[in-house]
């Protein structure tokens, strides 16, 4: 199968490459590296039914390809905070160029969407049925409310042009290649230990969230992506194993063995109370279940830092905007 990979470039992106090359799939992975970067794709770049194209997904260039999986899109808070125009742009302009593509060549496409469109949830945990609690001229909006959009738009199009199209909604994944500067939790709370300062933690540190490692997500993502019985279906991915933010601190503490402790600060406005995804579907359809312990996978997140630190640009450290940052999903 020959698979375009939009935001290619990214965290996600990278990894879910590397599982279609490694699966024997061609790939081309196009992405503007507003947010992703070619440090990513060094195992890729070069191999045989692998190619990078540096473009907007907005302008992406029609190819003859049979599975568009859209993961174009910034998607922590420093990220969206920074380009909200240019994040709202990849979920509306973005997946209507790919959605083009996509009839045009007979492609289904996959459109990779986010637990922040159900807000902060009223029911709990947010099964797909939700239709969620947000606020279109908050904080969050410009990603919230964009997701939304690209959401509705495959729904519409699909409908009106006969595209088969899949939506994914994701929720917190964590692992290797996140950037350490991007102002996710774990990334800030591993970034403080690594630097000897208190990991700062919003409110109480009481709100929850549930976090899914990277090779569980890709996993979970190709197993829809790849399946044409998905079409016009949506499904949660993510791990259903919510922890508070407090108890997630001590845990990157105990794993880096770092001399520091907690400070507190103010919440985020905007900030979900809680966040845990209802996965019965993706159990029912694929029998999909995460395999890796939260333990596990920070203990991968950290060993990764701790060995490539130093050979990546960081921004340096400003605590004001962390102080309003949160985590987001991938």
């Amino acid at each position: 199968m020959r698979v375009l990979v939009a935001g290619g470039a990214g965290f996600l992106g990278s990894h879910t490459c590397d599982r279609l090359i490694e699966d024997g799939h061609d790939v081309l992975c196009v992405d503007n590296l507003s947010t992703g970067s070619t440090v990513n794709l060094e195992g890729l770049l070069g191999k045989p039914g692998f190619e990078f194209i540096e473009a907007d997904v907005a302008a992406a260039e029609a190819r003859d390809v049979s599975l568009i999986l859209h993961l174009a899109s910034p998607a922590s808070p420093v990220d969206y905070d920074r380009l909200p125009l240019e994040t709202m742009a990849a979920n509306a302009l973005g997946t209507w160029r790919l959605l083009d593509i996509a009839r045009d060549c007979g492609a289904r496409l996959v459109y990779a969407s986010t637990s922040e469109i159900y807000g902060d949830p009223l029911v709990h945990p947010q099964p797909e049925t939700y239709w969620g609690n947000v606020d279109p001229i908050g904080p969050r909006s410009c990603y919230d409310e964009s997701k939304r959009f690209g959401e509705a738009l495959v729904t519409a199009y699909r409908r009106a042009a006969g595209v088969q199209g899949t939506i994914v909604r994701f929720f917190n994944t964590y692992g290797p290649r996140m950037r350490l500067d991007d102002g996710r939790v774990i990334t800030e709370f591993i970034r403080a230990a690594l630097e000897g300062r208190d990991l700062p933690v919003q409110g109480n540190g009481s709100q929850t969230r549930s976090f899914c490692y990277v090779d569980d997500l890709v996993d979970g993502l190709l197993r829809v992506a790849l399946d044409p019985r998905a079409d016009g279906e949506v499904f949660n991915i993510g791990n259903p194993a919510e922890i508070t933010i407090r108890d997630l601190a001590e845990e990157v503490i105990a794993l880096t063995s770092a001399p520091v402790g907690v400070a507190f600060g103010s919440r985020r406005p905007g900030d979900p109370e809680r966040r845990r995804p209802d996965i019965s579907k993706m159990r029912e359809f694929y029998d999909w279940m995460p395999q890796t312990t939260l333990l596990d996978g920070l203990a991968a997140t950290v060993r990764f830092f701790t060995e490539t630190r130093g050979q990546r640009a960081l921004a340096p450290f400003d605590p004001e905007p962390w102080a309003l940052s949160a985590d987001a999903d991938a």
